[in-house]
């Protein structure tokens, strides 16, 4: 019994290990982590503070940084592309159950659309190729952009519709007041409704810091006249993040390491010399000078005055190290930016052929993913409005000249969207692969070919008129000859 109380009594009285709960190690709370921020703000809230600072600095990089202007140029390049974003109307009529492309209409459309499209902007000097490449090219710097959409007599043209690209510096983003009974909320210049639905941007009258045309006075501009794009990374964001905004700061800094490298290289390089003399006079045959030595150049050789010494500095650079280094933070920088390594650097060293595939393919699907967002934010709008203007204004004539009627507005609105595609990476490869899926039955003929950027009926067309101008010159187009999609129907046997 003894034996029996001493033990229950240990095991009362013994400490108790201490319970181990599962958790996350990324938000425990240690020494290592004292200084990692857990302060929860609205992302509203993160932007109010930071947003002009970010791009100031960003619209710096690509001014002097190679390669935030590289960038800049890639997104220009690859989402606008050099032809812009075609349209192609797809106007049709349900004749018997079947579906008839009105091609008369959308022919009209699209030569209509071209024509405006030479000279959309307000001014009439910029077409909508070009204005579309500097809004776009905005985007790493800026994170949005700001179209006006001027319509009737102030839009300058036939189609009564025109654009005007604005800075978004001009957006007041440090206004900002609370919604009241009478009055909507506004956040960041921007006013909106009770569920957060834009209805208005407040706008300086002009540039808030441009010389003796500043004017801080802002207007309220609806939004059913103002389109602003940008992309939304949370919910309830009402401002657009610059697209360069991951890696701007080590960008910055390794610009700085990057003149530092090349001045202590250069300094490096200059193999200097001096005379030393016991009253400081040049030696004969020496250069005139040397009373006091201040810059030495590559190439001469100066005398130091009595009682001076050379203490030399050899530079570390050019460093075996530097190349490895540079690269390693360039690497993440383009990884923020989601682009592939070697094509924001220009790096083919040690590149093979999987390796660069990859990466290509990857980098595509980015740009792909940008272009169907700038189409559903920016071109699908745009051409609906400049449709219904130039419907209302009669500037949208067939080839017989009669105008198409603003009542079927329905069915002319339908369209498709071609944005540029890029060549494969293995044409030969890839090409028969597309023929083996058409033949398979996978896919479609007009699927391959708006996956290489050609719209199918155009294609078509091209090849008609070829083959007819081949048969009045008398000239075979072998090309044609058993190719599978492109043979002319064989005629069929009557029994005559």
């Amino acid at each position: 019994m003894l034996e029996s109380t001493r033990a229950w009594l240990a095991r009362r009285i013994a400490p108790k290990e201490p319970v181990q709960k599962r958790r996350f190690d990324g938000a425990r709370i240690d020494r290592l982590a004292s200084e990692w921020s857990t302060e929860t703000r609205g992302i509203n809230e993160e932007l109010r503070s930071d947003l002009n600072r970010l791009r100031q600095r960003c619209r710096v990089l690509v001014n002097n940084n190679d390669y935030a202007r590289k960038f800049r140029a890639m997104c220009a390049a690859n989402i606008v592309g050099p032809s812009g974003i075609r349209l192609q109307a797809r106007s049709a009529d349900m004749r018997s159950g079947q579906v008839i492309p009105d091609r008369l209409a959308n022919m009209a459309i699209e030569s209509a659309w071209d024509e405006w499209s030479r000279a959309c902007d307000v001014s009439g000097r910029v077409g909508l190729r070009e204005l579309m490449e500097s809004l776009v090219g905005a985007l790493p710097s800026d994170g949005e952009f700001l179209v006006r959409m001027v319509r009737g007599a102030s839009a300058g043209n036939k189609f009564r519709f025109a654009l005007q690209a604005i800075d978004v510096e001009r957006i007041d983003t440090l206004y900002n007041q609370p919604a009241t009974r009478t009055q909507n909320a506004i956040i960041m210049g921007i006013e909106v409704d009770a569920v957060r639905r834009p209805l208005a941007v407040h706008l300086f009258a002009s540039h808030p810091n441009d010389g003796v045309w500043t004017n801080r006075e802002r207007i309220r501009v609806p939004a059913s006249e103002i389109l602003h794009v940008y992309r939304s990374d949370r919910p309830e964001q009402m401002r657009g993040v610059p697209w360069m905004a991951p890696g701007v700061l080590s960008l910055h800094h390794l610009s700085k390491f990057d003149l530092a490298a090349l001045l202590a290289a250069e300094h490096g390089a200059n193999l200097l010399g001096f005379f030393q003399t016991p009253d400081g006079i040049a030696p004969i045959g020496a250069e005139e000078g040397g009373e006091q030595i201040t810059v030495s150049q590559p190439g001469t050789y100066d005398v130091l005055p009595p009682g001076v010494t050379f203490a030399s500095h050899d530079s570390k650079y050019p460093s075996d190290s530097y190349g490895a280094f540079h690269k390693a933070h360039l690497q993440r920088i383009a990884s923020g930016w989601g682009i592939a390594y070697h094509s924001l650097a220009n790096d083919l060293e040690n590149v093979n052929f999987s390796s660069i595939r990859s990466g290509t393919l990857e980098e595509r699907d980015r740009w792909s993913a940008d272009q169907e967002w700038l189409i559903s934010s920016f071109m699908r709008p745009v051409f609906l409005e400049w449709l219904r203007m130039s419907l209302l204004a009669g500037a949208i004539a067939m080839p017989n000249g009669s105008t198409l009627p603003a009542a079927k507005y329905d069915k002319f609105a339908r369209h498709q969207w071609q944005p540029r595609r890029w060549d494969w990476v293995d044409p030969k490869s890839d090409v028969e692969a597309s023929i083996l899926k058409v033949k398979a039955g996978l896919v479609a003929p007009q699927d391959v070919a708006s996956a290489m950027g050609y719209d199918f009926e155009d294609v078509l067309t091209s090849i008609k008129a070829a083959q007819d101008m081949a048969n009045e010159l008398g000239v075979r187009l072998t090309a044609y000859d058993s190719t599978p999609g492109a043979q002319s129907p064989q005629p069929q046997d009557t029994g005559a």
